[in-house]
């Protein structure tokens, strides 16, 4: 098993232990290579729900530029949902599974078939 495969077997496992559901591990697959090497980078494959500018770097780089959402109150409050959701004393909220949770939140699943 590849290393990008064990990370998909971990963020599959957040996934149902975190969020109580069950991922599709197709779509989690494309989210994790859209991620590239940061995946492999123990600070940038990890997302810190204190930090105000690593909110504005998921809000402004992952779902207005990629996902090609408008800017508006309800990215942040989806950002903060997902983290609370996860848990704000979590040290390993992988970018990987808020990315993916983020995503299906605004249904947006369909960015990643391009």
């Amino acid at each position: 098993m590849s290393k990008r495969d064990e990370l998909i077997e971990k963020y599959a496992a957040d996934i149902k232990e975190k969020f109580g559901e069950s991922p599709d591990m197709d779509f989690l697959t494309k989210v994790t290579i859209g991620l590239g090497p940061a995946i492999y980078n123990m600070d940038a494959s990890k997302v810190s729900g204190s930090d105000d500018k690593e909110l504005a770097t998921v809000k402004n780089n992952f779902l207005m530029k990629k996902l090609g959402l408008a800017d508006g109150p309800e990215l942040l409050e989806a950002i903060n949902t997902v983290i609370d959701r996860y848990g704000r004393s979590e040290k390993n909220k992988h970018r990987a599974v808020i990315y993916y949770m983020l995503a299906r939140h605004f249904n947006k699943e369909g960015v990643y078939n391009k």
